[in-house]
């Protein structure tokens, strides 16, 4: 298919983005790349805004809190404030509300701006050597602090039977820039080896919970909302099991030939935010 072809879109499709109601977006890669914004991501937002459709920014990195998060976007050029974006350590929260009410102590594994969001969401930071008393949860982020002493002390509490938590389950960040990045489902994987047990829950994406918050705030049904990502195993999938409609964008990670080697077929391929809202357009055009 020609990049600027458009795709014939099965009637379910269509029907879904004719009465969308607001979109998730994932970040790196589908709105923008590393600290490279997509030539088309104002627009498409300004489209969603004129036709009153509502967004959210999703993604896995909780390096950086929301207040961080925020202001890069607004450095890039997009208006989002607080309530716009919804990173795994929301994920984190939601689930120890509602899974795991009476814990509040945790041991982090994260970065200064990740342990300020847990902290003001209400709960307490226990240092590694239990100096003001023992954590009841170790929570592992990706931490780009981290230190060989904290992460031998997340491992001991591991061992010591605490709750395992991982905010997202990705091995690698994406970047820009000639390195690898190492991301938090790595260093889960290494404490999960050295404590030998797995984690109690990896959250995040492709994680229901990163999705329930944004359809319980806009009391949204599943199809009215839709998920854009450029990952199959994460963006894609996640949608798919909490019953959005799915696209796929080829602007940063997959390739259309991962749809088969992973087993992930999206609902939508499209090449870029450009074509999925000349889509939307067209579906509520002939709605009307």
């Amino acid at each position: 298919m020609h990049a600027r072809d458009q795709p014939i879109l099965q009637e379910n499709i269509r029907h879904c983005l004719a009465k969308l109601r607001h979109v998730l977006l994932d970040m790196d890669g589908t709105i923008y790349s590393g600290s490279r914004l997509f030539p088309f991501t104002l627009k498409f937002l300004a489209d969603l805004t004129e036709a009153h459709i509502g967004y959210t920014f999703l993604t896995n990195n909780c390096s950086r809190s929301v207040e961080q998060y925020v202001q890069k976007l607004r450095g890039l050029g997009i208006m989002a404030d607080a309530d716009s974006l919804l990173t795994s350590m929301h994920a984190t929260v939601f689930y120890l509300r509602h899974h795991h009410p009476r814990i509040k102590r945790l041991f982090v594994l994260g970065t200064d701006g990740l342990k300020s969001d847990l902290a003001a969401a209400g709960f307490q930071m226990a240092c590694g050597d239990a100096s003001g008393g023992e954590p009841e949860a170790v929570v592992v982020g990706f931490d780009t602090q981290l230190t060989y002493a904290n992460l031998c002390a997340a491992a001991w509490w591991v061992k010591r039977g605490k709750l395992f938590i991982a905010t997202h389950p990705d091995v690698f960040c994406p970047t820009d820039q000639p390195t690898l990045l190492v991301d938090c489902g790595a260093v889960t994987r290494c404490i999960e080896e050295a404590a030998g047990r797995r984690a109690d829950a990896v959250l995040g994406k492709p994680h229901e919970t990163m999705i329930q918050p944004i359809l319980e705030r806009w009391e949204l049904l599943s199809d009215q909302a839709v998920m854009v990502g450029d990952r199959l195993t994460t963006d894609v999938r996640m949608g798919q099991q909490a019953g959005l409609l799915s696209v796929l964008v080829l602007t940063g990670d997959a390739v259309r030939d991962d749809i088969e080697r992973l087993g992930v077929q999206p609902d939508l391929v499209v090449e870029d935010l450009e074509q999925l809202g000349r889509l939307i357009a067209q579906s509520r055009g002939g709605a009307r």
